[in-house]
């Protein structure tokens, strides 16, 4: 089932495009960017196919109230995209798969369709038909349907956190954090205090932490 009319979903596509790829040029990094996306009431807002969103603002618009709306500065870059760049292409492809499957956007980053995920295919994917890229991305939520999240992203997520604000607040390192949460590295191996750092961080015990 479709999230939303397919009527507005040329004007979504478009501007989640612009908002990733201008947020990514003024915040830093598209994960991160994403990830205050992710956690702003602005995501669910888009999902659900609110016209407020999806096509009565601009993808600056939008970048600049997911800033907002996570309790950061706003900052004006010049943005005149030439083109489309492989986060502007990642942006236009997530919004075309959540509106196809219809999934949170929170689901699909879970069920391992990141944005690191996006911008790998974009070499490959990018100039094929769309139905391509959808075909890759469902074949991946469906490989990870069903599997537990992680419980570090978990109580993040839960606690409205992005992981940067996570490792102001723990002192653990933003690579760290991602390691933990993607299973490239094992938390119950990290050092004790890192846990118990995370753990104070989230208002949580470390047990809680380890899968």
């Amino acid at each position: 089932m479709n999230a939303y009319d397919k009527a507005y979903l040329e004007d979504a596509m478009s501007n989640l495009a612009v908002m990733l790829d201008y947020g990514s040029m003024a915040y830093g990094d598209p994960e991160l960017f994403f990830d205050r996306f992710l956690v702003s009431d602005i995501s669910k807002q888009f999902g659900s196919g609110s016209p407020r969103y999806i096509a009565g603002m601009s993808g600056i618009e939008l970048a600049e109230k997911v800033i907002e709306d996570t309790g950061g500065t706003p900052v004006y870059v010049e943005y005149r995209p030439f083109g489309r760049t492989a986060t502007y292409w990642a942006g236009w492809a997530l919004a075309y798969l959540q509106w196809y499957t219809g999934y949170t956007f929170e689901k699909i980053n879970e069920w391992g369709v990141t944005i690191s995920f996006l911008l790998d295919l974009y070499p490959t994917h990018h100039e094929a038909d769309i139905s391509k890229m959808i075909d890759t991305a469902t074949a991946r939520i469906a490989e990870y349907k069903g599997t537990s999240v992680n419980p570090l992203k978990r109580q993040r997520k839960s606690a409205g956190l992005t992981q940067k604000e996570l490792a102001e607040r723990s002192g653990v390192k933003v690579r760290m954090i991602k390691a933990y949460e993607q299973g490239n590295q094992d938390i119950s191996k990290a050092e004790a205090m890192s846990v118990i750092n995370l753990a104070k961080a989230l208002k949580c015990l470390p047990e809680d932490l380890l899968s």
